[in-house]
């Protein structure tokens, strides 16, 4: 009987490999298939980048040059390094003040609206209230308005209210043209939070406003860090709003400014100084991604994965 067992176990092994070979063959297959899809994905990436940082490193080489090394060797290292351009830009072009406009007014945009779009998202995330679907959905209705539509009676209400031209005025404008999608952004994010840190809070008698500013604005950091870098690299480049809103020279903003040095390279040809003016608006824009890009990576992955 002992016999007879081994010699029939075998004859149940071989029904068994054809379909470990076939499933060995089927991941082989997904296996290429996923290398395949990752190489592609990756060279797309590539050529992404050097479509992106070829002209952005062109511009940064080009400001040092001179006019005439402009046009004559334009693919070529600047025989001398020309770092007056910068200085000339700054000064002469005017570029130093509309700089130090748009810093005013996107930094203190910022500040109000990721204030008091914080606080919206809270209250949207958090509150049952009749509406509540309403005003979130207007909210996200107002991210999808186009913002031509909106130019001219923009135009007369910060004439009436006495801020055309003013830091004021532009401050307010921008706070609500980047609060719809600031609500959006947070909102999401406080709806992951843990609401038993909130509860005990309350227990122990913290008030409404206590818990949102001690507890669940601290814990949302990654999620204000993410939507505050958004929206001071979307500020920073807005040229229709101050175009309509700030019609006095003296308060240009940098993307006016550049407007016009280039507007006027016509009559004075000083290309030079312009690829230079460009480089400095170009400055806090790569200086806020390169610092903070890690932030900007781990407050989309919280906000995600929690």
């Amino acid at each position: 009987m002992t016999l007879g067992t081994s010699a029939s176990a075998p004859a149940t092994a071989p029904p068994d490999r054809p379909q470990r070979r076939r499933n060995d063959a089927g991941d082989h297959r997904a296996s290429t298939g996923e290398r395949t899809l990752n190489v592609f994905t990756h060279g797309f990436l590539a050529v992404w980048a050097v479509l992106v940082a070829a002209p952005l490193l062109w511009s940064v080489l080009t400001s040092f040059k001179t006019d005439s090394e402009i046009f004559t060797s334009p693919w070529s290292l600047p025989a001398q390094w020309q770092f007056g351009n910068f200085a000339r830009a700054w000064t002469t072009a005017n570029i130093g003040t509309y700089f130090v406009n748009s810093l005013i007014v996107v930094c203190a945009s910022v500040v109000l609206v990721m204030l008091l779009g914080s606080m919206v998202a809270y209250v949207l995330a958090r509150y049952e209230f009749p509406g509540r679907g309403v005003i979130y959905y207007a909210f996200i209705a107002g991210m999808t308005f186009p913002i031509f539509l909106a130019l001219v009676p923009l135009f007369f209400v910060v004439q009436n209210l006495g801020m055309l031209g003013s830091y004021q005025g532009l401050i307010l404008v921008y706070t609500a043209y980047a609060l719809p999608f600031t609500v959006f952004f947070m909102t999401g994010f406080f709806r992951t939070l843990p609401s038993a840190l909130a509860e005990a809070a309350m227990l122990d008698g913290c008030s409404h406003a206590g818990v949102f500013f001690r507890i669940m604005l601290p814990l949302a950091r990654p999620g204000l860090i993410s939507v505050g870098i958004f929206n001071f690299l979307g500020l920073w480049n807005q040229y229709m709003l101050p175009l309509v809103l700030m019609p006095d020279s003296d308060h240009y903003v940098l993307s006016q400014g550049l407007a016009v040095l280039a507007a006027n390279q016509g009559y004075r040809s000083d290309w030079s100084a312009l690829f230079a003016g460009l480089v400095i608006a170009l400055l806090p824009v790569l200086a806020v991604y390169v610092v903070f890009q890690r932030r900007i990576q781990d407050g989309l992955s919280v906000g995600a994965i929690k």
